[in-house]
């Protein structure tokens, strides 16, 4: 049997000390691996499947878990729990004694918010950011959200007081036009046109594949 990427990921660690153009591969491994356990103890595939990418960017940039990741909603956390030590487990999420079907910081360091649905990331990454500045600390706060839950009125004030307070942080928007249903609404239809505007389809062009993700996140890591 061919052994697989996935199996040598212990921890983000791991997944740092591979080559860039290895992880399309881990990227497809990783999608093999949540419909292999979903489609067959039921969960999300959705919102899983499509933050794969992204996931792997993260954590292979950002000095996690020092580096402090917030995903907006729990059941889009799988490719994370995959990567930060929970790949052996996986088989039991959602189940009786198994592992979350969110997020969960009991559960690892790598979870630094419990949260199972939508529009708090924002202020909670805020929250540990003013935190971390309150200690005269130093690592990166990053908030995931995607434009299903950017929508909210939570991820709208958190963003209002984020740009208020100008805390060190980063809000990484995964608009997919996606979240529970296809998204709807005044913020739906103008995310929509912003790519459809010339110049967003120009810098797709520069960056084909996972590694151009990887090197645009080095850049926001600066």
């Amino acid at each position: 049997m061919t052994s697989r990427l996935l199996d040598s990921i212990i921890s983000p660690a791991d997944l740092r000390k591979l080559d860039r153009r290895q992880l399309p591969q881990l990227a497809l491994e990783i999608r093999e691996r949540i419909i292999e356990v979903v489609s067959q103890i039921g969960g999300h595939f959705g919102g899983n499947l499509g933050i794969v990418e992204l996931t792997l960017a993260l954590h292979y940039v950002f000095d996690t878990p020092r580096d402090q990741l917030v995903f907006d909603t729990g059941h889009q956390s799988y490719p994370h729990k995959l990567l930060t030590g929970r790949r052996d487990t996986f088989h039991t999420i959602r189940q009786h004694n198994g592992i979350s079907g969110f997020c969960k910081r009991e559960e690892s360091a790598y979870d630094v918010f419990n949260a199972g649905h939508a529009s708090t990331s924002i202020s909670a990454a805020l929250g540990i950011a003013v935190a971390r500045d309150f200690r005269k600390e130093d690592y990166r706060v990053v908030a995931v959200i995607g434009d299903g839950a950017l929508s909210g009125g939570l991820a709208l004030e958190g963003l209002n007081q984020a740009g208020h307070l100008k805390s060190r942080l980063i809000v990484l928007l995964n608009d997919n036009e996606m979240s529970i249903a296809p998204a709807v609404g005044a913020l739906s239809r103008y995310l929509g046109r912003i790519k459809e505007a010339q110049s967003y389809l120009g810098m797709l062009m520069l960056l084909p594949m996972l590694p151009g993700l990887v090197s645009t996140m080095a850049t926001l890591r600066k």
